[in-house]
């Protein structure tokens, strides 16, 4: 037997009690789901213009416009006499919030800009200082939350401060002039001291949100002020959440949730907390010549997928210097609300079952435990043209199946065979954006993982991202945005893929394959299905024009008939394909179609 040391057995004590109390901090976080960032501050009064001028870059981010268009702090502060603090009410962002389904706020306290939303004692740049109509919004925004349950949190911008002489301002980048000397003169004497207010004279804080968008490596910001910070939070509020763009990865005990990219939806399954914050717009600030609005479908789809793969979806209100919003985000809020009302019981406290994330052209799968009983709920984008549903990979039986928007919850037929399930749907789908089906399991649910999904088409499809052998580099030929050509492996002489099929029935199969053979002579190629073998030659396929008179020209993958092949059994087969010969350049394959 092996002896084990106390140091080891306090050391294990202390690493299951940080675990766990990193898991009760984020129980809330979990159920909620939903929530709304606010970005409101004094460039809300230039709404993305200033001196008669656009916002200074491409993006049109009203809230960078005093780095953008190079406005001094003193022309800035000035902005504060814009605003109409007679029609300024929180409580109707926290009013928009609730009836969107949302259950959490994040306000920017402080965003890049240096200016502070609330009544600072730290320096004078504040509302305060510059218009004495001013109300500290913080508090009256704290009180709505609390009045109406919803949880609280704080943007606050810690690396970049544009109005602290020593804050970092992207430029000095050139300059070189900040010392980290001088960059702990400013955290210790404006953001060490801001933070102790925020997280002592507004009540419960339920999360901080820093925007450090890369590692503290790389940044001016010094690993001791992140743990000053830390231990700072976790003595006056000691549940409130922390997010990884304070600088540290979502594998240190104390960052409770990972932040994406802006923007940025989930790809992946992950098993720890994250979040996307996501625009209604392009702009975070109002920004007055904003013209990119996202849809209702849109912004319900980035909703769905986030919780499919265990993450929440903060989506971004930008009000003007009145407080009002445009239409068209109170437009698209009341969608959501009005959708979460008949199917929040997909999204509250559910999350994602680890099957392939884009494995279903149809849309997307939650999950969650209700009572003794497993819901698996599809959230159905696509409403299939033949009225059937066709779902792969879950090989338990549903006790039954209905839509979620059906009181009555009468059931829909269904049938199945291995880890295919056809589910017979209405005419009519119930949503007009994404329809639900709901599905119950008396007994904990069993997944085929491994099994290539069916098409809404009825055929199957294998490609890279449903290939069985692991970490295979997938490319495009094109710069990014452009997918004039598709997600391609490029294969080498007898490197094998191979995947996993499950076929309802027999009978003779329809095969094709999708290639491009930039070479000069043909190679030849097999696919294997079970013990069956097609042989065939993979001619040289030139390329194609994408554009007409641009000299625009890419590879061309064709679509090459196989014929059929019989098989003579249903169920599972693994399929193989390898290129037999060697050229200068790889096959490249994008895939086989089996119908």
């Amino acid at each position: 037997m092996h002896k084990i040391s106390l140091t080891a057995i306090l050391l294990l004590i202390s690493t299951f009690q940080i675990a766990f109390s990193q898991e009760n901090r984020t129980d809330w976080w979990t159920e909620a789901r939903f929530g709304m960032f606010i970005h409101w501050g004094l460039y809300s009064g230039t709404e993305g213009i200033w001196k008669g001028e656009r916002h200074r870059h491409f993006n049109n981010y009203a809230e960078w416009i005093k780095y953008r268009n190079r406005i001094s702090n003193e022309e800035y502060g000035e902005l504060a006499k814009r605003f109409v603090w007679d029609e300024i009410d929180p409580e109707e962002w926290v009013l928009q919030a609730k009836n969107a389904g949302m259950h959490y706020i994040t306000i920017t306290a402080k965003h890049h800009d240096g200016f502070a939303l609330w009544d600072t004692q730290v320096g004078d740049y504040s509302f305060k200082n510059y218009d004495p109509d001013s109300r500290d919004i913080l508090a009256e925004l704290a009180a709505a939350c609390k009045k109406h349950d919803m949880k609280l949190g704080f943007y606050y911008s810690h690396w970049v401060d544009w109005e602290h002489p020593y804050g970092w301002d992207h430029n000095r980048e050139l300059t070189k002039d900040l010392t980290d000397t001088q960059f702990d003169q400013y955290w210790q004497e404006k953001v060490i001291p801001q933070l102790t207010e925020l997280l002592s004279n507004y009540g419960e804080v339920a999360l901080l949100w820093f925007d450090m968008w890369i590692g503290h490596e790389q940044t001016i910001v010094q690993e001791k002020q992140l743990r000053q910070f830390i231990e700072l939070v976790r003595n006056l509020q000691p549940n409130c959440l922390i997010n990884s763009r304070l600088g540290l990865p979502v594998t240190e005990a104390d960052i409770d949730y990972e932040t994406l990219g802006d923007n940025q939806l989930g790809a992946v399954y992950k098993k720890n907390p994250w979040q996307t914050p996501g625009t209604i717009a392009h702009s975070w600030g109002y920004n007055a010549l904003e013209n990119d609005w996202k849809s209702t479908n849109q912004l319900l789809q980035a909703l769905i997928n986030n919780v499919s793969l265990n993450g929440n979806f903060m989506l971004n209100i930008g009000p003007r210097a009145d407080g009002s919003l445009p239409y068209e985000s109170i437009s698209r809020l009341a969608d959501m609300g009005k959708w979460l009302d008949i199917n929040g019981a997909s999204i509250y406290g559910a999350g994602g079952l680890e099957l392939r994330p884009r494995q279903h052209d149809w849309g997307k799968i939650t999950f969650k435990k209700v009572a003794e009983k497993e819901k698996v709920f599809l959230h159905v984008f696509n409403w299939p043209l033949d009225k059937k549903l066709r779902l792969s990979g879950i090989t338990s039986t549903p006790q039954k199946i209905y839509l979620l928007a059906d009181k009555l919850k009468k059931p829909l037929d269904f049938t199945q065979e291995g880890p295919i399930t056809h589910i017979q749907l209405p005419h009519r789908q119930p949503d007009h954006f994404v329809s639900v089906v709901a599905l119950e399991f008396e007994e904990p649910i069993s997944l085929d993982i491994e099994v290539a999904a069916e098409s809404t088409f009825g055929g199957v499809a294998l490609h890279a991202q449903n290939v069985l052998e692991k970490n295979l580099e997938t490319n495009r030929l094109d710069p990014p945005n452009r997918m004039v050509s598709p997600e391609h492996i490029n294969l080498q002489a007898e490197q094998e893929l191979s995947w996993k099929i499950y076929l309802p029935e027999s009978g003779s199969k329809n095969l094709s394959i999708s290639f491009a053979n930039p070479n000069e002579k043909g190679l030849r190629a097999e696919i294997m299905i079970g013990e069956k073998k097609l042989s065939m030659a993979l001619e040289p396929t030139g390329k194609v024009v994408v554009e007409p008179n641009q000299d625009y020209y890419t590879e061309e993958f064709i679509d090459l008939p196989l014929g059929k092949l019989e098989l003579s059994e249903p169920g599972y087969y693994t399929v193989k394909f390898v290129v037999k010969e060697k050229d200068e350049k790889p096959v490249r394959f994008n895939r086989i179609w089996i119908d």
